[in-house]
C-alpha cells in the first residue's frame, strides 16, 4: 500500500517540506530509503524499526521503500524519523491516511519510541504555513519555539504512542498554547555608568552604535578595551520585528534557541582567537552558520586581534563588505546573512606599551612591532571605520565621585540618530549609515563648501582610498545625525578624519 506523509528539514536558513512517500510490497523483507538521504536519515531505519516494535506496533516484515521528495534536495536531519514512522503506519493499515492530511510530523525517535527534539523548528514551520499546513506534532522541548508560528496548531507529544493515540482517537490531545510571556530581563548586566573616564572612547562607541560602524580599539594592557567593548550592546537600538525574526531563525538552526519568545536583544559574539576559519565563517559538508552569521544584526567582538591567524581574519573581508557570506561545498552552496558590527581590540605592540603615555617603556624591537602589526592586513584595516586609541585612566578619573553617563542616556541619543537614518534611508532598503553604498552617499549626504574643501585636502594629504573616502563621509553623516543636523559641516568631517587609521596620519 502507498502512503504520503509530510515532514520537514532545513538547508541553510530555509525550511523545506519533505514528502515522505512510503510503499510496502510483497517480497523478501527489506527497508530502503531513497531520495538523497544523508547518513543521519539512512540510520533512521534502525530507529524507526525499534521504536515501532517497542511501542507495541507492528513493523511489516515485507519490502518497504521510502522515497524522500524532492529527490534532488540533500536531507540531513534525524527529524524525519517521525514522518517515516507514520508513513509505515499508514502503508501497513494501522492508521487511516485521512487522519494525517495537512499535518507535519517532526521529531527524532528514540529506540523506545520517545520523541526527541531537533533544531530549526521555526524555519520549518514558517515554510509549512506558507505551503498550507495547519497542524504539526513536535516534542516538548520544541513546543515553545513552534508556538512562535501563528496559524499552526501545535500538538506536543512525548512518544510515538501518544501521537498514534491522538490520531486514532483513543487518547486525544489538547492543542498546545503559549504560556504567559514573562517580562524579558536583559542578558547584559553591565552599564557605561561603571566606566570612569575614557571620554574619547565612549564618544567613538556612541558614533559606532549610532551608525553601525566597525571599530578598532588600540591601547596598552589594562586600559579598558574589553570592558568598553562588552558594554556596546547596552547602547544599541532595539531590533525591529524583521530583525528579530532573522536572528531567531539563525539561532534556531544553530540549536542555540532556548526561550519561548523571539530574540529581541542584539547578539554579542566573542570567539576565542584559536577559532578556525570554518568556525568563524561557517562550514561543513553541508555548511552551518559560523560566528559572523550568529552575530547578524549584532556585534562580533574580536579581542586581541593580532592573535587571530591571518588566514582567519582575511575571510572577514567579504562579509564586512557585502553583509552576507557565500559558502560553496560539494553537497550545497549556501548564503548566510552576516550584517554585523565588527568591534576589535589590540595592543600597539607585543609588550603593549609602544607609544604609551604612562611612562612605561616599550621593550619591543622595531622589527617585532612591524611584524606584530602586519598580522592585520591593510585591506582589513581599510574596512574599519573608527580607529580609536585607548589610554589607561588617570587616578583622579578612577576615584571621582562625579556620576558617569549611563547606557540608557547614551542609548537615547543613539536611537534618535537611528530614527533619522531610517527615515532617510528606508527607500533604499537599509537602516543605518554604515550600510550605504556610493549611490546613497551621493544622494543623502549633502556637505557645506568648507566640508568639501577639508575632505579634498584630507584625501590628497592622507592618500585615502575610495573606500576610505566613502567611510569617512559615512562616519561624518552619523556625527551629524547625533547633532541633529541635516548638512555635514567641516566640524563633522574633522572628527570623522580623526578616527582614521593612525598609520595613515603619519
Amino acid at each position: 500500500m502507498f502512503a504520503r506523509i509530510y515532514g520537514a528539514t532545513i538547508l541553510g536558513l530555509q525550511g523545506n517540506i519533505i514528502t515522505v512517500e512510503t510503499d510496502i510490497a510483497n517480497g523478501l523483507p527489506a527497508f530502503e530509503i531513497v531520495g538523497l538521504a544523508a547518513t543521519s536519515v539512512k540510520e533512521s531505519k534502525e530507529r524507526v524499526r525499534s521504536a515501532m516494535k517497542n511501542s507495541g506496533y507492528e513493523f511489516p516484515m515485507r519490502r518497504i521503500t521510502v522515497n524522500l521528495a524532492p529527490a534532488d534536495l540533500k536531507k540531513d536531519s534525524a527529524g524525519l524519523d517521525a514522518a517515516i514512522a507514520m508513513g509505515i503506519m499508514v502503508s501497513s493499515g494501522q492508521i487511516s491516511p485521512a487522519q494525517c492530511e495537512h499535518t507535519l510530523f517532526i521529531g527524532e525517535l528514540a529506540l523506545d519510541g520517545a520523541v526527541r527534539p531537533v533544531t530549526g523548528i521555526l524555519p520549518m514551520l514558517l515554510q509549512g504555513i506558507a505551503e498550507g499546513f495547519h497542524t504539526c506534532f513536535v516534542c516538548q522541548e520544541n513546543t515553545a519555539e513552534a508556538l512562535l508560528c501563528q496559524g499552526m496548531t501545535i500538538y506536543t507529544v512525548s512518544s510515538l504512542s501518544e501521537m498514534m493515540g491522538h490520531l486514532t482517537g483513543t487518547a486525544r490531545l489538547s492543542p498546545s498554547s503559549a504560556a504567559a510571556a514573562s517580562p524579558l530581563t536583559s542578558a547584559y548586566t553591565v552599564d557605561f555608568a561603571e566606566v570612569q573616564g575614557q571620554f574619547t572612547a565612549k564618544r567613538a562607541l556612541e558614533i559606532a552604535a549610532a551608525g553601525g560602524h566597525n571599530m578598532l580599539l588600540t591601547g596598552p594592557p589594562g586600559a579598558g578595551k574589553t570592558m568598553l567593548a562588552k558594554r556596546i550592546p547596552t547602547i544599541l537600538p532595539p531590533m525591529n520585528m524583521q530583525e528579530s525574526l532573522e536572528v531567531t531563525k539563525i539561532y534556531s538552526v544553530a540549536g542555540l534557541f532556548q526561550q519561548a519568545q523571539l530574540v529581541t536583544e542584539r547578539p554579542f559574539r566573542s570567539p576565542h582567537h584559536t577559532i578556525s576559519t570554518a568556525g568563524l565563517i561557517g562550514g561543513g559538508s553541508i555548511p552551518r552558520p559560523g560566528e559572523v552569521t550568529l552575530s547578524h544584526n549584532g556585534v562580533l567582538f574580536l579581542d586581541e586581534l593580532p592573535e587571530f591567524p591571518r588566514s582567519v581574519l582575511e575571510v572577514l573581508r567579504q562579509p564586512l563588505e557585502d553583509g552576507a557570506v557565500h559558502i560553496s561545498r560539494v553537497n550545497a552552496s549556501l548564503s548566510y546573512p552576516s550584517r554585523f558590527m565588527l568591534i576589535a581590540s589590540m595592543n600597539p605592540c607585543p609588550c603593549g606599551f609602544f607609544g604609551s603615555h604612562d611612562n612605561r617603556n616599550c621593550t619591543c624591537t622595531t622589527s617585532e612591532i612591524r611584524r606584530y602589526n602586519r598580522k592585520i592586513s591593510g585591506p582589513l584595516l581599510d574596512r574599519i571605520d573608527l580607529h580609536v586609541p585607548v589610554e589607561r585612566p588617570k587616578y583622579q578619573e578612577l576615584v571621582t565621585e562625579i556620576p558617569q553617563e549611563s547606557s540608557a542616556q547614551i542609548r537615547s541619543r543613539v536611537v534618535a540618530a537611528r530614527e533619522r537614518q531610517e527615515s532617510r534611508l528606508h527607500v533604499y532598503g537599509i537602516c543605518c549609515n554604515a550600510h550605504m553604498g556610493h549611490r546613497e552617499i551621493r544622494q543623502t549626504c549633502p556637505m557645506t563648501g568648507e566640508a568639501r574643501e577639508l575632505l579634498r585636502n584630507v584625501f590628497d594629504t592622507l592618500h585615502l582610498s575610495a573606500r576610505s573616502y566613502d567611510r569617512t563621509i559615512k562616519v561624518a553623516r552619523t556625527i551629524a545625525d547625533l547633532s541633529q543636523e541635516e548638512v555635514i559641516t567641516d566640524t563633522h568631517i574633522a572628527e570623522a578624519v580623526s578616527y582614521r587609521h593612525t598609520e595613515q596620519r603619519m
